[in-house]
């Protein structure tokens, strides 16, 4: 099983980050792809466009947010395919461009992650 961590996209890249997964939907602004240095940008496992826009207008709690996540997650026809290429990997650094450090969808992709293997 992969370890997984979570950083914003703004931090510091580290050798210690392992495979960097940028999780946004939306390409963070003021970030040069050279200085993000993201291994990959999975798109699909970003929350819908729909579902981003509720959560951040306070319309959703962060319970509510994570369960309309996940379900959009397990509907997602890729994200199977994708979650078991990430077996391929010892460290998996999920990274976000969020403000809230405690409530953001790295941290609840995490936790998916996390309880699906």
């Amino acid at each position: 099983m992969p370890s997984f961590k979570i950083k914003r996209i703004y931090d510091e890249p580290d050798k210690s980050d392992g495979y960097r997964i940028l999780v946004d939907r939306l390409w963070p602004r003021g970030i040069k792809k050279e200085r993000a240095q993201i291994d990959e940008w999975l798109k699909n496992l970003a929350p819908s466009t729909d579902l981003r826009k509720r959560y951040h207008q306070d319309a959703e709690s962060w319970d509510e947010f994570k369960r309309d996540y996940y379900r959009e997650i397990s509907g997602n026809s890729e994200s199977k395919e994708i979650i078991n290429e990430l077996k391929k990997h010892e460290v998996i650094t999920l990274l976000y461009a969020a403000h809230n450090k405690e409530h953001n969808n790295a941290k609840a992709l995490k936790e998916y992650l996390e309880a699906y293997f």
